[in-house]
């Protein structure tokens, strides 16, 4: 055929679909051809020919040449307005695109892990092992099981979005999402190894469906930019014969694992009652490297919420008789409809204008107990005059029986609002916790001088485990509240009075020498930094140059004037006027601002202030038992277990979607 007679149209405003911007519409004489611009094959062009004969020639010339169509399945770009011309296509190094992406980067400012990207290389062209990692990533951010890649709707799903890309096997997936792993593994390694400051360990335990037991070990430290962080570094599946001083074991390992020995400040536990043998343990391999400890008294820390949500379990179990009765009569009056009119008539006899429904709570969710026990506590006239009028209503509660119910659930408000201010922060530093335990420590206290032999005898129980907590965590909680500016040592002497009364003085002098000794701690390992490169990489100083001839002059000055230094750095601190607690405070906003005034006692900020004092997500308060990974998780090999649950955890701070703390693993409460 003759192509000189041949006219290239521009393509007009009508040419609305995809497949135009493969073709070049072309005339000769009154007949209009669609040139293929990958092939050069002539189809119909005319307007009557519509275009399913031109998707359908894409469809197999593309995939024959391995170029990407998802162009077919989007908006139309925005074409200039000179004739179409043949576009050559852009060759790219499939290989080397891979590896950049697969790279570990540990510059700060060039990381970006997790911008949305187009699984297509250099030209638009199509890559399928891009496309393999990108749903790696999906599957572990968004927590979705691995199987789903052998889901039937998945693989219609994925074959119509881009027919090249080829659904892999869950084996395959697998694959993809160990190496995202190590890559971010490695990632957080040079973190942490490279952190200004010390390093926090929680240790969590989690539970199967299956009865398989797991332990989570995360990290909590203040970067150098004075940022909260939290990062989980393991998630260990226990074997089924394991013993509690196994644990002792575990967390040693995970220590050499990531070289956290001379860097470790404090250990928080979960349970507020921990083996002593697996602290001692943990000391002793401690003791061979960590230079800051006050007799062990900063190494062993419990979580505030664990020992909150244990006395809740504590209450409901001394009521368990009471509750069944109050359960009984709520299904006694919702048994039906003409009892419920009869008891919302009764209700409004009585003078009751509440607005609440009764509704039974659910076992295992201790939170939904409070709320049916607050809830039928507004409705007690009713119920009394229901036991005296229905002889068909026996369970009835007696006056004492109301009196336990009234002071029980006034224990649980508290609880409530307490772990409602611990939620108010995603991460709260540790300053927040000694105003609210030091409340609740007053109010134990005046709970134990209850008349009624069965409250008191509660509120008793509830304070021994109570001061096994204190005894491990007051100091540490009082070191935190000097830290903030707002209150320093007179919020101390204030709560210490009230609780210790005629020996409170003698209880603010221990915390007084305590803040002084850890304060000497870190000025004597400030002072050796110049000597010590291992110290250095911690962050409390670097180096001095070797060839410096006034080391040895700088050495004395240090050893001559360090205790001065260091108590007027603290004292310095303490006699300036308190920050007016007005308005919004960030507290490491403040110690960022004035680490140059306060240089040694801003590293014990540092550390205090990153302890982590409560490790139980807020809304997990009123839940019994231990957090438990979902079903989909519990079947997998523990090693995608952890790498799973791992990466999701340290993806998760990339996206505001994703659930913070590996909730996404969890099952729902």
């Amino acid at each position: 055929m003759d192509e000189s007679n041949e006219i290239i149209l521009q393509k007009s405003k009508r040419l609305t679909s995809v497949v135009w911007n493969y073709f070049e519409r072309v005339r000769k004489a009154d007949v209009c051809y669609a040139v293929c611009i990958q092939c050069n094959k002539k189809l119909s062009g005319s307007s009557n020919s519509g275009t399913t004969h031109l998707r359908n020639h894409l469809m197999r010339c593309l995939k024959r040449t391995n170029h990407d169509m998802s162009q077919l399945l989007t908006p139309k770009r925005k074409k200039k307005e000179n004739p179409v011309t043949l576009a050559t296509p852009i060759s790219f190094d499939e290989g080397q695109q891979k590896d950049e992406y697969l790279r570990p980067k540990f510059d700060q400012e060039q990381h970006r892990r997790d911008e949305v990207v187009l699984s297509r290389g250099s030209g638009g062209r199509f890559s399928q092992e891009r496309s393999q990692v990108d749903l790696a990533r999906m599957i572990i951010m968004h927590g979705y099981p691995l199987a789903m890649v052998d889901h039937v709707g998945f693989k219609v799903f994925a074959r119509n979005l881009q027919p090249l890309f080829e659904v892999v096997p869950n084996s395959t997936v697998e694959d993809s999402c160990m190496e995202i792993y190590m890559r971010e593994k490695q990632r957080v390694q040079h973190t942490l190894n490279n952190l200004y400051g010390k390093i926090n360990l929680s240790v969590e335990m989690w539970s199967s469906r299956d009865g398989a037991n797991y332990v989570c070990l995360a990290s909590h430290y203040i970067d150098e930019e004075w940022r909260l962080h939290r990062n989980v570094l393991n998630f260990i599946t226990l074997d089924p014969s394991h013993t509690e001083d196994m644990l002792s074991e575990v967390i040693i390992r995970c220590l050499i694992e990531w070289r956290l020995e001379s860097k470790l400040f404090a250990v928080t536990f979960d349970s507020f009652s921990v083996n002593e043998e697996i602290v001692l343990r943990i000391k002793d391999h401690m003791s061979q490297s960590s230079q800051i400890l006050i007799n062990g008294q900063l190494l062993e820390l419990k979580s505030a919420a664990h020992l909150l949500s244990s006395l809740v379990q504590d209450c409901l179990e001394a009521m368990r008789d009471v509750i069944q009765k109050i359960r009984a009569s709520v299904r006694y009056v919702k048994s039906s409809q003409s009892t419920q009119v009869r008891f919302n008539e009764i209700a409004q006899l009585a003078g009751i204008n509440s607005h609440k429904l009764l509704v039974l709570d659910s076992l295992g969710n201790s939170n939904s107990t409070y709320v049916m026990l607050e809830t039928v506590l507004e409705y007690k006239g009713a119920f009394c005059h229901l036991r005296d009028h229905d002889h068909a209503f026996d369970s009835s509660l007696t006056d004492e029986e109301w009196e336990w119910t009234r002071y029980v659930t006034s224990y649980l408000k508290l609880v409530f609002d307490i772990a409602s201010d611990f939620s108010r922060n995603k991460f709260p530093t540790a300053n927040v916790y000694f105003v609210e335990m030091c409340d609740f420590h007053i109010q134990l206290i005046e709970w134990c001088k209850n008349q009624d032999n069965f409250l008191s005898s509660l509120a008793a129980n509830m304070k021994t485990k109570f001061d096994e907590y204190w005894n491990k965590c007051s100091l540490v909680l009082a070191i935190a509240a000097i830290l903030d500016p707002r209150f320093k040592m007179k919020l101390v002497e204030y709560y210490y009075s009230k609780i210790y009364g005629s020996t409170a003085l003698d209880r603010i002098k221990e915390v007084s020498n305590g803040v002084k000794e850890l304060l000497d701690a870190y000025s004597m390992c400030s002072s050796i930094v110049g000597e010590d490169s291992s110290f250095s990489g911690s962050g409390l100083g670097r180096a001095m140059d070797t060839r410096d001839r006034l080391k040895g002059f700088d050495k004395f000055l240090r050893e001559t004037s360090q205790n001065l230094n260091t108590t007027s750095d603290l004292d310095k601190y303490l006699s300036e006027p308190m920050f007016p607690r007005t308005g919004e405070f960030n507290i490491l906003n403040y110690w960022k601002v004035h680490t140059p005034r306060y240089p040694v006692l801003s590293l014990l900020a540092r550390d205090i202030l990153g302890t982590p004092m409560s490790i139980l997500a807020p809304d997990s308060t009123f839940n019994s038992g231990t957090p438990m990974i979902a079903d989909s998780q519990s079947s997998l090999n523990p090693d995608i277990r952890q790498a799973l649950f791992c990466a999701h955890d340290w993806l998760s701070t990339e996206t505001e979607e994703t659930l913070p703390l590996s909730r996404q693993y969890a099952l729902p409460a």
